[in-house]
């Protein structure tokens, strides 16, 4: 009997292993067979470290294709923990040639992980600082690719282009805006290490390559910023504002051609940059009242509802309107007297705008305003826009619509105004302005995204908007914009100078000196505005101050764009005070001696009895008292 049972255990006891044996078996012929790969995937992940390759972002072009932002290669320090035999050596060394703190170093490098990235000490790291480390061969320590975002141009176009961080992620201007697709895909190294941290050489490294970010086409044409941004930085010193800003559009399509602001920063050094500088885009952010600029758009919308003939109907400017008690002053002292529609935008008659805006009523003027987009942002595909402050309707009495019909009492920002009289200009028509024209792959060139022109609505008729091409015109060459005037361009505009507001109430010394400019007028290719606030040092007038900047600004970037002269434009009405200019003879070929002329003077350069070059060229003009340039050389050098 107990044998028996003896029996049966070891029966019971062959089967349990039997069973075992064969269940081994089974899991053994299951992982051979059916689920290698999975496990061999997982034994090489327990094997496997990672060193990130930073990826570059995409680059920003110009409309010409001038690069505005481009990438550096550099290199970064990331450590493997269980390599470093000596952490302590370590840290000493590598915070020497990084000078930063050794025991912060030291507790990076003894973290229980299986890589990691010094930050933000070992990150883009000059050559001198990644030879000096390379060259000391520290177990553990490696450097890998970097990138470090480059601003070839500086301060150029700063406030909108932005910045990036340590981390190659935008944080300012189109940098942030665009960081979607300007941002590439990072890459990685894969070694196999064993658990003492020691390379396993049986697998080879495997590389997973970076993908560059999208690249950028900007609408913004080096050919204009170029000469803002020399023109300004001019003004700045000259004047030393609180600051000057200066935008530039095609009203055509909305484009944006030039953008920019004083004081600026360089993006490559943000990190020592004012905040208040890099986050404020003048154009699109700073809020004021336009001044005398805005009446532009109050001219506009009267010639629309057909309230004067601009050249037959007449107002008599006595030096004041009297408008729900308030005595509203002309800025000439006695007033203009009795003028033409036309004359009053000419003398930019405060009283006379009174009276338009008064004919306009209270429900058509601020309709208008809205028409034009002044109440609302504009929409533009830039970071930090405002909006401009206006009276609510129920607000809007009578003395409110008589300020606001001479831009006091309404605020907007340089990019809404410049819209708005775009619109004027180019037949009535409001374009959504924009920066970016295309996003394109930066290895195929295939283009992603195109932005396409975006009319928003018909404000005024073609018709109005000629008549009011003509009466800009009539500005520039008989009225407060004068000093704006080019020979053989047909230029027109309107000056502004505007008192600052401060904490609710008007400041009691400075303004806002401002030109704005359209040209040719005659077939409108750009739109010209420029502000500055509170510049010292001048008469604080837009037209003598302003204007002068502007025509400089007009006289380089209107040959660039290949704007031709026109032989048959308005003479300039000439007063006392105006600086007479003469066309400039030819001196090519003459000898030295010959080279005379009683209204202007002459600056020689170079050596030689014979004049080779000069600029002026001949048929420009220059202004009496200014000299001509003229080069020297022998009789066969000349062309």
């Amino acid at each position: 009997m107990i044998f028996s049972r003896m029996i049966k255990k070891i029966q019971w006891v062959n089967i349990v292993m039997t069973i075992i044996i064969l269940c081994i078996v089974l899991r053994l012929g299951y992982s051979q067979f059916f689920a290698y790969q999975e496990l061999s995937l997982k034994a090489t992940e327990s094997w496997q470290r990672s060193f990130p390759l930073e990826a570059s972002r995409g680059k920003i072009y110009d409309s010409q294709h001038v690069t505005l932002v481009d990438n550096l290669t550099t290199s970064s320090l990331i450590v493997v923990p269980s390599q470093i035999h000596d952490p302590i050596h370590t840290a000493y060394e590598l915070s020497r040639i990084l000078k930063c703190d050794e025991q912060t170093l030291l507790q990076k490098i003894q973290k229980k992980v299986s890589v990691e990235r010094i930050q933000p000490e070992g990150r883009q790291l000059d050559e001198n600082k990644a030879y000096q480390i390379d060259r000391l061969k520290l177990p553990g320590v490696y450097l890998v690719q970097d990138t470090l975002r480059y601003y070839p141009f500086q301060n150029y176009l700063a406030q909108t282009l932005g910045f990036v961080g340590i981390d190659n992620q935008g944080l300012v201007g189109l940098e942030r805006q665009y960081d979607q697709y300007l941002s590439g895909v990072n890459g990685s190294i894969h070694y196999y290490m064993n658990a003492k941290g020691q390379n396993l050489n049986i697998y080879p490294a495997k590389y997973e390559y970076p993908t560059t970010g999208m690249d950028i086409e900007l609408t913004i044409d080096t050919r204009v910023q170029d000469v803002v941004e020399r023109e300004l930085n001019n003004a700045y010193a000259t004047y030393d504002p609180d600051s000057i800003l200066c935008l530039a559009m095609d009203p055509r399509n909305g484009k944006i051609l030039a953008i920019c602001s004083k004081p600026d920063f360089d993006p490559n050094d943000y990190q020592n940059a004012d905040s208040e500088i890099y986050n404020r885009n003048l154009p699109i952010w700073k809020s004021y009242e336009p001044g005398s600029t805005f009446k532009i758009i109050t001219f506009s919308s009267a010639l629309n509802e057909n309230l004067f003939d601009m050249d037959k109907d007449t107002y008599y400017d006595k030096g004041y309107e009297i408008v729900g008690g308030a005595r509203i002053k002309s800025w000439k002292k006695g007033g203009h007297g009795l003028q033409t529609f036309r004359e009053v935008l000419q003398n930019s008659s405060n009283p006379g705008f009174v009276e338009i805006g008064r004919r306009l009523g209270k429900e058509r003027l601020y309709q208008y305003i809205q028409d034009f987009g002044l109440t609302k942002k504009t929409g533009v595909d830039m970071m930090g826009e405002s909006s401009g402050i206006m009276f609510a309707y129920d607000k809007f009495n009578e003395v409110e619509q008589a300020t606001v019909a001479f831009g006091q009492g309404i605020s907007v920002t340089p990019i809404q105004l410049v819209r708005a009289v775009c619109a004027c200009v180019n037949g009535g028509k409001l374009y959504q302005p924009y920066i970016v024209n295309k996003i394109y792959n930066s290895k195929t060139h295939e283009v992603i995204s195109e932005t396409k022109p975006k009319m928003i609505k018909q404000v005024i008729t073609a018709q109005t908007s000629a008549k009011v091409r003509d009466a800009l015109e009539g500005v520039v060459t008989d009225g407060g914009g004068k000093n704006a005037y080019i020979d053989g361009y047909r230029i027109g505009g309107k000056t502004g100078t505007a008192q600052r507001a401060m904490n609710g109430t008007y400041a009691g010394n400075g303004y806002i000196l401002s030109f704005l400019g359209v040209a040719p007028i005659d077939n409108p290719q750009i739109v010209l505005y420029l502000a500055m606030d509170n510049p010292k040092k001048c008469v604080q007038y837009g037209g003598t101050t302003a204007a002068p900047i502007a025509r400089k600004i007009f006289m380089d970037v209107l040959p660039a764009l290949e704007i031709p002269k026109v032989t048959k434009q308005r003479e300039k009405a000439y007063v006392w005070t105006d600086v007479p200019a003469y066309d400039v003879e030819n001196y090519i070929g003459k000898k030295k001696s010959e080279v005379q002329n009683e209204n202007y003077g002459f600056e020689f350069l170079g050596e030689g009895d014979y004049v080779i070059d000069q600029l002026p060229r001949v048929g420009e003009q220059i202004e009496q008292g200014q000299k001509v340039k003229i080069m020297l050389g022998n009789k066969q050098d000349i062309r």
